[in-house]
């Protein structure tokens, strides 16, 4: 088998296992590789881009360094499906989306606010019922590209060491790309290179948001009018198409960390209601299925 087939063949497998399995419960390898950039962390910072550019550089070719394995006698089917299951977070994010609908269904304000940690570092002291499917739409959105779309990619152009570099890169940006004062230098490397990370993904997830919603031309038509109205250059694009496809307004005022952010609102449709947030995790769901197509076909052409 050509290894190009082997790549799109162990793609479309890691897929299916995330399906079916979901995240690793104990043992997870994005868990594991968190502790190690934290132990490395305290030994090696310094309010310095150079220091944390270093850093990031480190871990990032650490991480597809690991990926090598593939050109192993007969294993990269099973490392490509291995690694593409570990690093896919498609079916734990719609897992986190059904659970705050059922907590927002059920009237239990209190756990969906705790619950929203899961999915975003948005402040939900405060949050009524449609602040919280707001910020749980606009996180699935989001996130579609980050858990999803964005590996699988990476996966089909690279093969296991750009699954593996993806989630090396999105983990640090989510562990120090924040900005606050102790990462606001150390972690600068970490965030913009998540930032050309995702640049792609998200605009691919945006344009298979629009080929996967009911409201083709709608998604379309708020796509390309205020996807770049974002502060963030990549999650406009999928909230933009999301809001689109499910008839909603995304946007307005977020608190983050006490920190309080006003963002251009996007789509003309209403504010998401409880019921949305399902049919954003539907949605998710088809993008992600179509994405590993889309993967197992660039793979065969590139590999």
């Amino acid at each position: 088998m050509p290894a190009s087939t082997e790549r799109a063949v162990g793609l479309l497998l890691g897929v299916a296992l995330d399906a079916v399995l979901g995240d690793p419960r104990r043992g997870h390898p994005v868990a594991a590789f968190g502790r190690v950039a934290s132990g490395l962390e305290r030994r090696v910072y310094a309010d310095s881009r150079v220091r944390g550019a270093g850093y990031t550089a480190l871990l990032v070719a650490g991480a597809a360094g690991l990926g090598c394995a593939e050109r192993l006698p007969g294993a990269r089917v099973p490392v490509t499906a291995l690694a593409t299951w570990a690093v896919l977070g498609g079916t734990s994010l719609g897992r986190e989306g059904r659970e705050m609908a059922r907590l927002l269904e059920a009237g239990d304000l209190d756990g969906a606010r705790r619950r929203l940690s899961h999915l975003c570092a948005r402040d939900p002291k405060g949050l009524d019922e449609k602040a919280l499917a707001r910020a749980t739409v606009e996180s699935v959105a989001e996130n579609t590209s980050d858990a999803a779309i964005a590996p699988l990619l990476w996966g089909a152009v690279a093969g296991v060491p750009g699954l593996l570099a993806y989630r090396a890169i999105n983990t640090l940006d989510a562990m120090v790309g924040y900005r606050s004062p102790r990462y606001e230098r150390f972690g600068w490397a970490s965030a913009r290179l998540d930032d050309l990370a995702n640049w792609v993904p998200a605009r691919v997830t945006g344009v298979l948001t629009v080929v996967c919603a009911r409201r083709p031309d709608e998604a379309w038509r708020v796509l390309r009018r205020d996807g770049g109205a974002h502060p963030s250059p990549n999650a406009g694009r999928c909230e933009a198409a999301f809001a689109g496809a499910l008839g909603v307004r995304l946007g307005g005022t977020n608190v983050y960390g006490g920190r309080l952010e006003r963002r251009p609102e996007m789509g003309d449709g209403r504010e998401p209601e409880v019921r949305d947030i399902r049919r954003a995790v539907r949605l998710s769901a088809v993008v992600t299925v179509a994405a590993g197509v889309l993967a197992a076909t660039v793979a065969r052409s590139v590999g």
